[in-house]
């Protein structure tokens, strides 16, 4: 089942999360829609996270799913970013890659 996820990035010069390497490198709408989606629908960001990880062996392998389905569409309101996110993933999986990207500096809004 898809889930409708509304997000928000108050301040998107912030929406960098703590590793510059696994980090939105985005400055716009589009790109953060962009690189989110990619992140949703391929293990790249979760496997680079995982090798930086002190015991890369005992992750949870839960958190590496992916959804070749995912979506994500982004505009520009004033200075703020939203950001509509269709997903099957579980919202743990979600929160996890948005940790990755945007470090703390996003807010779900609303979910479907």
């Amino acid at each position: 089942m898809t889930t409708r996820y509304l997000l928000r990035l108050p301040d998107p010069a912030r929406a960098r999360g703590p590793e510059p390497s696994l980090a939105f490198r985005a400055e716009s709408a589009e790109g953060f829609a962009e690189e989110l989606q990619d992140a949703l629908r391929r293990p790249q960001l979760f496997l680079r996270w995982r090798a930086l990880q002190d015991d890369p062996e005992n992750i949870d392998e839960a958190l590496a799913v992916t959804d070749p389905e995912a979506a994500v569409t982004g505009e520009q309101d004033d200075l703020m970013i939203r950001l509509e996110v269709r997903t099957c993933l579980p919202s743990s999986v979600l929160s996890h890659r948005l940790r990755m990207l945007a470090g703390s500096h996003w807010e779900l809004r609303d979910v479907r």
